[in-house]
């Protein structure tokens, strides 16, 4: 029965078998932890609710049509000429992926490169091994011919 309860209700059933240091524990330790992420908590449930309320009121709000044209590859009622399903090379896709990846890298090295001064010398043999491990990437691209164009 306790562990139904727990798994229900777990602040009360602490507060039946430790009344007295639970209300302490309660109050001391879940409030800092609110006050110390109140930021967060309120960053978090408005990015939370601006999509949530843009897909609905654009669900709500948008015309639904249901003309023959709207499943067909062009909207425009341009007949498509040949086959619309077409093929794209794979190059185009490692670009892409090569992109991706020195982008994430720019995102990972640009707080490091602001707070340089702050994190030592065990951050900056992380952030070579880092730049190291992509560079390796790198070249395996290059030798794979994943950056060729033509």
């Amino acid at each position: 029965m306790l562990v139904m309860i727990f798994i229900r209700k777990p602040h009360s059933c602490l507060k039946q078998l430790f009344p007295r240091e639970f209300d302490l524990f309660h109050r001391s330790f879940f409030m800092s932890l609110f006050s110390e992420y109140e930021p967060f908590w309120i960053f978090l449930s408005i990015s939370s609710f601006i999509p949530i309320m843009a897909f609905s009121i654009s669900g709500a709000l948008a015309p639904i049509s249901k003309a023959p044209e709207k499943p067909t590859s062009y909207e425009s009622g341009i007949e498509p000429m040949g086959d619309t399903w077409i093929q794209f090379r794979i190059r185009y896709y490692m670009f892409a992926l090569v992109f991706v990846v020195f982008d994430v890298e720019t995102v990972f090295l640009y707080p490091w490169a602001m707070s340089f001064d702050i994190v030592g010398i065990s951050a900056l043999i992380e952030v070579f091994l880092f730049v190291l491990i992509l560079i390796v990437g790198l070249v395996y691209a290059w030798r794979k011919g994943a950056l060729e164009w033509f």
